[in-house]
């Protein structure tokens, strides 16, 4: 089977609220085309493993996609509309990231791999890494991963980098609280969208942390996003909810606590999407050469704005680059394509990543 017959098999599944029988194809394509070891944990996700050595690589990507715009979807509600139109197959999750998962299947398969080898596709990473986190605690510890999250067009319009760190995301709340009263009679009461406004003060002078990766600089940010508060016109309100949205980077975070400093102010954290950043240069530069053999353009070591997968893998000590077919602004989109020509090489990618390292 070609990647794009594969890739079209894949996206025409629906995965959205329920990545089962996406799940049911992968298992069964490796299975099928390969003699590996392949098992289903309790989440769902899809791992398979061959070779040997005292050092594991794993090929990471996920089979879940964000929930498709009605165009991507097909008139009898049953699957999902595929297209192969000027090179590119169009529909929801060709780029984030089935494209990808099935490159990484075609590389697993054909592979002479250095070391232990391990394809694993996951569930839930549009919702938290739910599949990602799972499969930690239940031991999956490779030494090394390339997650196959878009790195496509980051140095020039069509280059397939290496992205050696990315930003997380932390989403939180603030609540403060007041007492209500009469608002002709505002003494009487303490107004919590005051006590609110002075906590946005606080967010707003936060300095966000910033880090130097690959010659670039990763910067996070910080940004009060929602606000509701108050029941009625006449009334002293007694609360008052801020959400913030803040990209994280490698190393310190901004002092939200700071907001509790606050008379009447709580803060909790609602999500926490870790970011990365690769620390072994020589596997960074491995996968490198790998990509430069596998186009006629030179490619970079870059970095990525959005949190990945990458993020809980590195956070449990894996070694990670993020590396795959996606180019910025494709994922979730309603016209959401990918090259077949990229696709085909990140296959090539893959398999060359894996038949050189581990050294």
């Amino acid at each position: 089977m070609s990647i794009v017959d594969l890739t079209r098999e894949l996206v025409a599944i629906p995965s959205h609220e329920d990545e089962t029988a996406a799940g049911d194809a992968l298992e069964e394509w490796l299975r099928r085309e390969t003699a590996a070891t392949v098992t289903r944990d309790g989440a769902g996700n899809v791992i398979a493993t061959k070779g040997e050595g005292a050092e594991t690589l794993a090929l990471v990507g996920h089979h879940d996609v964000v929930e498709p715009a009605a165009p991507q979807v097909a008139a009898d509600g049953d699957a999902y509309t595929v297209e192969e139109r000027d090179g590119r197959l169009y529909g929801r999750g060709t780029a984030d990231m089935k494209g990808a998962v099935a490159a990484a299947a075609i590389a697993f398969r054909d592979a002479e791999p250095a070391g232990e080898l391990v394809f694993a596709s996951f569930v839930g990473e549009e919702v938290g890494g739910v599949g990602a986190r799972h499969a930690i605690d239940q031991g999956f510890a490779p030494d090394y991963a390339v997650v196959g999250e878009g790195s496509t067009g980051y140095s020039a319009l069509g280059v397939t980098d290496v992205a050696v760190a990315h930003k997380g995301r932390r989403g939180s709340t603030i609540v403060a609280r007041g007492e209500r009263a009469h608002a002709s009679e505002r003494e009487a009461g303490e107004n919590a969208i005051y006590r609110a406004t002075d906590a946005v003060d606080v967010v707003r002078d936060l300095e966000p942390p910033a880090v130097e990766v690959a010659g670039e600089t990763l910067e996070g940010s910080v940004v009060a996003t929602e606000i509701e508060g108050g029941t009625a016109m006449n009334v002293v309100p007694d609360r008052c909810e801020i959400t913030v949205d803040e990209r994280t980077v490698p190393g310190e975070r901004a002092d939200l606590a700071a907001v509790e400093d606050v008379e009447g102010v709580e803060w909790t954290i609602d999500q926490d999407l870790p970011p990365m950043q690769c620390d072994d240069e020589v596997f960074a530069r491995a996968v490198l050469e790998a990509a430069d053999a596998a186009q006629p353009e030179s490619p970079a070591l870059v970095t990525k704005p959005h949190a990945t997968d990458a993020g809980w893998l590195a956070a449990a000590g894996t070694e990670c680059v993020v590396c795959g077919a996606a180019e910025p602004g494709e994922a979730h989109t309603d016209d959401e394509s990918v090259s077949v020509a990229v696709l085909e090489r990140c296959a090539e990618l893959y398999r060359r990543a894996a038949e050189r390292w581990p050294k």
